[in-house]
């Protein structure tokens, strides 16, 4: 079972809606689905990315599936408030998946491996939902991929201590970079990555204020308790590391962070339908 390191409380809910906000076009870009697909998202949380997905592809067909009960509820009232039908929520282990062989056309995995014990075997079992010409595109962020202007130390100190908990919890936060050896072992083919770069700068204030303050700064606020629980931050260090993003924000600093996107096809399949990149 995954551990979620960052909660589920909704603050955490409402920065990855911003998150997802921010980041949509950025991330989705190319991810269309064709009409009448069959498509799952594992993993779908309390909705952040389903409605940009049901939005671009309008007349596939989604199953979107969560362990947690109470992020689905959210999902659910996201979906109703942006008059969405085309997406059936269900409630399931991404162990141990309800559904049969061959059950969909396209697999859509979004910031969920990271916090898997055995990503590989995940994405494995996720490749046999799959008919034959599906493809299954995944999408993680790497935290060892942060630059910051002004420097600081202590944002590093920060993530290091965030990518530390969560190595502790059974995850990976720098699991972008692992993206292609996971996937080729988890028995995929055609296995394409994509590095996608969120970057703001005193040109782009909506990305300063979205990604670094309300994405990146609030996530990192978000796990303070935890990395002074496990003695893995101080609080001045800390209160020194939100300070430094922040002023990151301002119009002479800068932030960037990478994602990576990635689209295979699994081995014993034809080759994929539909345009995913």
């Amino acid at each position: 079972m995954p551990t979620y390191v960052h909660g589920y409380e909704a603050r955490e809910s409402k920065r990855l809606e911003d998150q997802a906000r921010i980041l949509e076009a950025l991330l989705h870009d190319g991810t269309v689905f064709p009409p009448g697909s069959r498509v799952l998202e594992a993993g779908c949380g309390t909705g952040a990315q389903t409605v940009a997905l049901a939005q671009r592809s309008p007349q596939a067909q989604f199953t979107a599936v969560d362990l947690d009960a109470v992020s689905l509820a959210r999902a659910k009232e996201r979906l109703q408030a942006a008059g969405i039908a085309s997406v059936q929520l269900q409630q399931a282990d991404l162990c141990a998946m309800p559904f049969p062989a061959a059950s969909f056309d396209h697999v859509f995995v979004c910031f969920v491996l990271e916090h898997l014990r055995e990503p590989a075997a995940t994405l494995r079992a996720l490749g046999r939902l799959l008919r034959p010409g599906g493809t299954l595109t995944v999408i993680e962020g790497d935290h060892g991929s942060v630059l910051i202007h002004p420097e600081s130390a202590a944002v590093h100190d920060a993530v290091d201590g965030l990518v530390e908990l969560q190595g502790r919890a059974g995850g990976d936060a720098c699991i972008g970079r692992r993206l292609q050896p996971l996937l080729v072992e988890a028995g995929m083919r055609e296995v394409r990555v994509q590095p996608r770069v969120a970057y703001a700068d005193g040109s782009r204030p909506d990305w300063a204020e979205a990604f670094t303050r309300r994405t990146f700064a609030a996530m990192v606020e978000g796990v303070r308790e935890p990395l002074l629980a496990a003695g893995l931050a101080t609080p001045e260090r800390f209160d020194e590391a939100l300070r430094a993003l922040d002023r990151a924000a301002e119009s002479d600093g800068s932030f960037s962070y990478t994602f990576f996107k990635a689209v295979a096809v699994a081995e014993f399949l034809d080759s994929p339908s539909g345009s995913h990149s």
